[in-house]
């Protein structure tokens, strides 16, 4: 899996929207959305922020 999908499905098991989630981590849903679709890159800041809010740890996003 990518990492857009590991944030995509550990989001929905939090049932947070992507609008909560942008909202969280200060970005726009569309990019959200684009990050979760694999068209738009994480940065390593961005991914870090990502993970605090979804209650874990950057490697897990990047290798689950």
């Amino acid at each position: 899996m990518s990492i857009g999908e590991n944030i995509r499905n550990k989001r929905k098991d939090l049932n947070m929207s992507q609008n909560d989630l942008a909202s969280a981590v200060g970005v726009s849903v569309p990019m959200i959305c684009q990050i979760e679709r694999g068209t738009k890159s994480v940065t390593l800041m961005l991914g870090a922020e990502i993970a605090k809010i979804l209650q874990c740890d950057l490697n897990d996003l990047v290798n689950l």
